[in-house]
């Protein structure tokens, strides 16, 4: 029995197999026959693999459209997948069979904590609604069913650093920060064991970003939590994650631990993103901004996706699209790293 526990422990508790997500953008019918147009088709996610053990926090980082946050709404079923697999503890939660067991035990925190919340619903009702949903008190009466749920609410409040009397208060009665804390305990609601998080501090000021990535960080190492941390912000990522994938254009393009990703950055475009990071320390190193626009996702390059914007290509940079490669203790896709070019 112990072999087995310990055999469980040590496995992911997510694994994301050639994940993939194409959207049909075409225009209707009639104008296509009109203007004589094909349909066009956008794959926001390309081929996605990794891996999250349990406790431990993934970091995906990129430009905005790279398909960060298609990524987030494909693991707690938001999307269905074209392709690919999501397996949660073993268990494939592609489709639309997914138990109700497993929705209980992944939640997702949302970017803006002005939209994800109901104007018109009390803090009590928001953060109750998920404890409803999934049965939470169910076969007591109505007065201790209320009383369970209250009690609840209130610990939940309390654990995200609000007031248990802030459940009697509506959304807009509170700061952005607090909007967020309330996000937070919502998702905590049905106890789960792993939370995607969509950029959730970009829309907050810098020193309440640091209050609520403490808080993920307490309630990670208290609860043994396990995130999926949706980010453009480089500074965030070094300060919650244990490992960093950046993305470009709907595929991971390297994928490390924290330490070696920041250490040494192997993919040219892992490498533009960090020097872009503002030089506090006055290191004297000089820092080159990201070059060049993203491609047109609808008519992107052929190729590795990155090379007319990286200063490394040549002509299999251009005809050939690289794979995901382990070097050491990172895998990276890029040809010029492959052939030993830098």
């Amino acid at each position: 029995m112990s072999a087995t526990v310990d055999a469980k422990a040590s496995s992911p508790l997510v694994e994301v197999d050639g994940l993939a997500k194409t959207f049909d953008v075409s225009a209707p019918w009639l104008n296509r026959m009109v203007e004589r147009k094909p349909r066009q088709y956008v794959h926001a996610v390309d081929d996605v693999a990794f891996t999250i053990s349990r406790g431990t926090t993934l970091a995906l980082v990129g430009e905005s459209g790279c398909g960060k946050s298609t990524v987030a709404r494909l693991l707690v079923g938001l999307y269905e997948p074209t392709r690919g697999r999501v397996l949660f503890d073993g268990l494939d939660t592609a489709g639309k069979g997914r138990p109700n067991a497993v929705r209980r035990r992944m939640q997702m925190i949302f970017q803006d904590p002005y939209a994800s919340l109901n104007p018109r619903w009390k803090v009590q009702d928001i953060v109750a609604e998920p404890l409803r949903e999934h049965g939470f008190a169910e076969g007591r009466s109505g007065a201790e069913n209320d009383r369970q749920l209250a009690a609840r609410v209130a610990e939940l409040l309390q654990s995200v650093g609000l007031a248990a009397a802030d459940a009697e208060k509506f959304p807009h009665q509170f700061s952005g920060g607090q909007r967020q804390r309330i996000s937070i305990a919502r998702a905590l609601a049905t106890e789960p064991e792993f939370l995607v998080c969509d950029e959730p501090t970009s829309a907050l000021d810098v020193s309440v970003q640091a209050q609520v990535l403490n808080i993920m960080k307490d309630l990670q190492a208290r609860q043994g939590l396990t995130y999926l941390f949706i980010s453009h912000n480089l500074a965030v990522v070094r300060h919650v994650s244990d490992q960093v994938g950046v993305m470009y254009l709907g595929r991971i393009v390297e994928i490390a631990a924290k330490s070696a990703l920041f250490a040494a950055p192997r993919h040219p475009y892992t490498r533009m993103l960090l020097d872009a990071i503002p030089d506090i320390h006055m290191s004297g190193r000089a820092r080159i901004p990201v070059q060049g626009e993203v491609p047109n996702p609808l008519n992107p390059p052929a190729g590795c996706s990155f090379n007319p914007r990286c200063p490394h290509a040549n002509e299999r940079c251009r005809v050939e699209r690289p794979v995901l490669l382990a070097f050491g203790p990172t895998r990276v896709a890029c040809h010029a790293v492959e052939e030993g070019r830098i």
